[in-house]
């Protein structure tokens, strides 16, 4: 991505994520909009980032995100229009000096239409970037005299047991390099880098290889702890996602699910559905409590089966094998009987923003329904991963 920052915005460095974009002070941060599709992460970011920033405006014209963001930070300016619709003359009046933007992702991805600038969804980015000094916008990153690092980061690097792997670019306007900078190389880790403000926060090296420390799966059946190749397969996975599967359950530095559930809750309108059951009983991605992982949840959550997250497995006395094992040649009722023996649940809404990090006081208001809850959700980046980047750029 090309970009530079306007003259007149009080803004020295940049920041940018795979769905985001970033105006960033390295000196004192003390302001701060929001042009995102998910304004409520802004506050919560500036609060786990630790970095000194007030929020002066956020803005969506996602209704529904809108009311989720006045429940939890009633006294904030919040602006519900379109970016496209702000001039730079509005801008200017914020009087900020960092953005934090996020845009779809989808005109970028390898699945779907890529139509890359030319679809729609690309607005809202492509009105920023034009209202650029047209001298700074046509040159890349390095003659603007910013310094980069590309990364692709997960939160399974931080020991949140949820796979969200996302791309993000972070630059800062200096001379010098960064000093964990690898040009031309795309991080999969967060760099060890020794902080010069060891009072406002610490930056840990999350090096995986280096502290992570293996044990027997208790996740996993017993039939299953041996090698892939070795285990009976079920369900519609292959020899290296089970090997892949037990690997994640079996690394220590990540955090069991069970530190993520909700106590008290009324898990029966989780439950999924006989008819879901039966039909995807083959594509389920199903966890335990004591897994420590989870795949990726998307806004199709709790609609969709395929491809939308995990779901939970909340008998402990019955083994998954043998319900799959069991029902070859059985009747659609039978079938039915046995799976639902395993009452697999939905993650709540709660317990998916505990995975992304979203603090203990989030939450929705009452006639925001579970469905809008999950489409809200699953747009989501994980609050620690970009804190930590943030905190990475103050440096």
């Amino acid at each position: 991505m090309t970009a530079g920052v306007p003259r007149n915005w009080p803004a020295q460095g940049l920041g940018c994520t795979g769905a985001g974009f970033c105006t960033w002070n390295s000196r004192t941060c003390s302001q701060k909009a929001d042009l995102s599709r998910q304004p409520q992460q802004t506050q919560h970011l500036a609060r786990e980032s630790c970095i000194p920033a007030r929020v002066v405006a956020a803005i969506d014209v996602n209704t529904v995100a809108n009311e989720v963001y006045k429940y939890n930070f009633p006294h904030t300016q919040l602006l519900a229009k379109t970016i496209e619709g702000i001039t730079l003359e509005e801008f200017d009046k914020l009087s900020f000096n960092m953005i934090l933007m996020s845009p779809p992702c989808q005109p970028f991805t390898r699945i779907g239409l890529q139509g890359d600038v030319t679809d729609p969804r690309t607005n809202s980015l492509l009105y920023v970037l034009g209202i650029l000094p047209r001298d700074l916008l046509i040159q890349a990153l390095e003659n603007c005299g910013f310094q980069y690092q590309e990364f692709l980061l997960s939160p399974t690097s931080l020991g949140i047991p949820n796979s969200r792997l996302r791309y993000f670019l972070i630059a800062k306007l200096q001379s010098e390099p960064l000093p964990f900078q690898v040009p031309g190389q795309v991080l999969m880790e967060f760099p060890k880098i020794e902080s010069e403000h060891p009072e406002r926060n610490t930056i840990v090296t999350e090096n995986k290889i280096e502290r992570k420390k293996i044990e027997p799966s208790i996740c996993f059946d017993k039939s299953r702890q041996r090698s892939g190749k070795e285990a009976i397969l079920f369900k519609l996975e292959t020899v290296e996602e089970i090997d892949r599967k037990h690997h994640q359950d079996s690394d220590l530095s990540v955090q069991m699910l069970k530190d993520f559930l909700e106590d008290d809750i009324d898990v029966n309108q989780y439950f999924l559905p006989p008819k879901s059951l039966l039909r995807y009983a083959l594509l389920l991605d199903i966890v335990k409590p004591t897994c420590r992982r989870s795949t990726c949840f998307t806004k199709g959550y709790g609609s969709y089966i395929e491809g939308t997250g995990s779901v939970l497995q909340t008998t402990e006395d019955v083994q998954i094998e043998d319900i799959y094992k069991s029902l070859t040649n059985l009747s659609q009722e039978e079938k039915i009987t046995k799976l639902l023996m395993l009452k697999l649940r939905y993650f709540t809404p709660k317990e998916i923003a505990n995975l992304l990090g979203f603090p203990s006081d989030f939450g929705f208001p009452e006639k925001i329904t579970v469905k809008q809850r999950y489409r809200l959700l699953g747009n989501s980046l994980n609050v620690h991963i970009v804190a930590k980047l943030i905190k990475i750029l103050y440096e």
